[in-house]
């Protein structure tokens, strides 16, 4: 619907239909971890849990060939190595003797964990001690219910107080959270996440949230505020001094949220077609990110015996080629690439046979 939206306005032919995306699903298959899902004659795959959200994965693709050794390939995908809501067990052993190639993200190749800073607790807690609305534009998984969990902890702690209510929305946050509610791949200790005095929030209840003069928490999709119910609150608190308008997340470029980072308070500001003074506070944090800094990255691949070859994907251009050069001085490996620019790259059982210009 997004892209359908998108496409109409910049009067472009839109990519694919919400058609295509149900007779998408309809060829979809759940599979269980750790064991060979064959995909072709000679193709294998293997599914190992990831931390970056619930049913997110690591794949191994092992093609074979009679009378060759086989071709290993292993994607992270987005990458992280724990999770709130579940353990994540390390790979097998028979992974880490393998000969690789890995295609490894980096979004945050050029981030180190130690210097992630933690300022969500503070500034809900110097918000609330104000007398301020709370709101908190969040992704529709994960991140909802991990910042849902994590204001739980605050309550029980006495960092923030019980009777100030807290509410969701966002029709697909909401039905997320009903389903890490019933997941049984959330641990047990976790299903009780949700906080007190906490409902979702209805379309007639919307306006009244807005409205009203007390004291509140609101969640609510999109996690950068360009879409989702966040297209109708930030218009209406981003011009109130008395808010807290807190992303928790990355915010891309041309985003309303890293507009909003980006400009002054006092400034004005575009926000849904109409120029706005911006007096709310609006902070960000990245302490919740769901994908591996650059040394856990390191440290993921400095688990494997016979690295052949790293690609590096899923990150900004400057990002990738910094984070690669930090790959050869730290991993054992002789061959790294840098997927999504001028250059593709053949592999074999030895892993890199040559680069070949786009």
């Amino acid at each position: 619907k997004v892209l359908k939206s998108i496409a109409k306005l910049r009067n472009e032919k839109v990519l694919y239909s919400e058609g295509d995306v149900k007779s998408t699903l309809a060829q979809i298959l759940p599979v269980s971890w750790n064991k060979a899902i064959q995909v072709g004659e000679n193709i294998n795959c293997f599914f190992f849990k990831n931390g970056h959200l619930l049913g997110a994965s690591i794949i191994l693709v092992e093609i074979s060939y009679p009378g060759f050794e086989n071709i290993n390939i292993l994607f992270t995908g987005d990458y992280a190595p724990k999770n709130t809501f579940f353990e994540v067990p390390d790979l097998p052993n028979w992974v880490l003797e393998l000969p690789l190639t890995v295609v490894l993200e980096s979004t945050y190749g050029n981030k180190e964990s130690k210097n992630i800073k933690k300022v969500f607790k503070e500034n809900i807690m110097s918000a609330q001690k104000s007398k301020k609305t709370i709101f908190c534009p969040v992704f529709s998984q994960g991140r909802a219910q991990e910042i849902l969990y994590y204001l739980k902890i605050m309550q029980n702690n006495g960092d923030i107080d019980k009777n100030v209510p807290i509410y969701l929305d966002g029709n697909l946050a909401i039905k997320y959270t009903e389903k890490y509610k019933r997941c049984e791949d959330i641990s047990p200790k976790m299903k009780d996440f949700l906080p007190d005095n906490f409902s979702y929030v209805t379309d007639v209840k919307r306006e009244d949230l807005i409205n009203d003069g007390n004291q509140k928490i609101i969640l609510s999709s999109s996690g950068m505020g360009s879409y989702g119910p966040a297209q109708i609150y930030i218009p209406e608190f981003i011009s109130r001094r008395n808010t807290l308008i807190h992303f928790t997340g990355f915010c891309a470029e041309g985003t309303l949220g890293r507009n909003l980072l980006e400009s002054n308070q006092g400034e004005h500001v575009l926000v849904g077609g109409r120029v706005i003074k911006k007096m709310a506070q609006v902070e960000t944090t990245s302490e919740f990110s769901a994908h591996a800094k650059a040394d856990e990255l390191i440290e993921f691949l400095q688990q494997f015996k016979n690295i052949k070859m790293v690609l590096v994907n899923h990150g900004e251009p400057k990002v990738k080629e910094v984070f690669a050069k930090r790959i050869l001085d730290e991993v054992s490996t002789k061959n790294v690439g840098v997927l999504g620019g001028d250059y593709a790259f053949r592999l074999d059982r030895y892993g890199y046979v040559k680069s070949l210009p786009m």
